[in-house]
């Protein structure tokens, strides 16, 4: 900021001589900073495993600056739109692996980097908010539009649009991505391991001399009632701790990966064996038939309970949660086990379920036992993931 002193304003032909011998005031500068919570986004996503890179139309020197502030970049490499159009698709490819900040590029120098990413193995998701930035968009794994200050032809070639345009948002729906697969695994793993269950109790009865130890209405209620009603509460349960601390799930693993596979069979074989073996005691005792098979029904419904409750964390301890911590896991249990003791109790239930009133004894071993699966389930959890 300068001015040049005069006693009056001169003509207009001379006005040019007033830009000249200026005497400074001052300097201005104008920064548009980050967003505050932008910089807290880029470490959760070190964090978490993910890559920011900076690809921008701005000056180098600003591009660089802008991402040492929020440490997008820990080295001074920039690489200009100059350099890249110089650059092969082989020699980009080693580019891409060292360098996060591009500055003065054009769209078609996002799609060279969108494409040399992916040729290294890496899952890419591309802002943009231009029309020019759609091929990108349209090429990276995820294109995610500015839902402010983007176009109609970005919006429709992305795959997600950001409503507030903060890069922060990405962030999160990042993190509530990885909560829903999680829990979608804990629904598989808990339905599978309970019907492995069923399935161990139904086949090996026989070969203990036992008569169906299920009738078909009781593993219908089962696998409506007992298995759906938990499992959906599984479903809103909240982002396990470290969820953003983790790297990212592989795109080629399935969903049994990471040992889920042998986690649903290993459970499911172990609520079977005390079911069968709280029904081969009343068997073996003596009792009615009718008694000892509402007790393998009991033990079965109530031991997929405590499968319910460990399955809430793949890692944590059931007590590190919080007992109560998922109120519609609580309400969802206990209203299975009051249908269920009303399937005993109740004269009509009786009936229709092929149930038995059972005494104290054999109900309190029907809850040990449960209790019991919970406790294995638990122990078994913490040796795993003790650090």
């Amino acid at each position: 900021v300068a001015f040049h002193p005069m006693n009056e304003i001169p003509p207009e032909d001379e006005r040019e001589a007033m830009e000249r011998e200026l005497v400074i005031v001052g300097l201005v500068g104008m920064i548009d900073p980050p967003r505050e919570e932008v910089k807290v986004a880029v470490a959760e996503c070190r964090t978490a495993g993910i890559r920011p890179i900076m690809i921008t139309g701005d000056h180098p020197l600003t591009a660089m600056a802008i991402a040492k502030e929020l440490d997008i970049t820990r080295n001074e490499q920039v690489y200009t739109g100059v350099q890249l159009s110089k650059t092969s698709p082989e020699e980009l490819r080693e580019i891409v692996k060292d360098v996060s900040v591009y500055a003065r590029v054009s769209p078609e120098h996002k799609l060279n980097i969108v494409q040399a990413l992916q040729e290294n193995g890496h899952v890419s998701a591309m802002t943009g908010d231009g029309v020019n930035d759609a091929p990108a968009l349209r090429r990276a794994d995820i294109g995610v539009a500015m839902g402010i200050t983007g176009t109609d032809v970005s919006k429709e070639a992305a795959d997600m649009v950001l409503l507030d345009d903060n890069f922060a948002t990405i962030v999160a729906a990042v993190k509530e991505g990885r909560t829903i697969y999680d829990n979608i695994r804990k629904f598989i793993k808990y339905t599978l391991s309970s019907n492995t269950g069923e399935l161990f109790v139904m086949v090996v009865a026989p070969f203990l001399g036992m008569p169906l130890p299920l009738l078909p209405t009781q593993i219908l209620w089962i696998n409506l009632v007992t298995d759906g009603v938990p499992g959906l509460a599984l479903a809103v349960e909240e982002a396990e701790k470290g969820t953003m601390a983790r790297e990212p799930q592989n795109p080629k693993a399935g969903v049994f990966a990471d040992g889920l596979g042998v986690s649903i069979l290993w459970t499911g074989f172990l609520m079977g064996i005390l079911s069968l073996g709280v029904g081969f005691w009343g068997f073996m005792q003596g009792y009615d038939t009718a008694v000892w098979r509402t007790m393998v029904f009991t033990t079965l419904t109530l031991a997929q309970m405590s499968n319910a409750l460990s399955t809430r964390s793949f890692r944590d301890s059931l007590f590190d949660l919080g007992l109560f911590s998922n109120r519609i896991m609580t309400w969802a249990i206990i209203i299975t086990f009051a249908l269920q003791i009303a399937l005993i109790y109740v004269p009509f239930a009786n009936t229709f379920f092929s149930t038995a009133p059972l005494n104290a004894l054999q109900l309190g071993i029907c809850l040990a036992v449960s209790v019991l699966m919970l406790v294995i389930l638990e122990t078994v959890k913490w040796f795993r993931f003790r650090k």
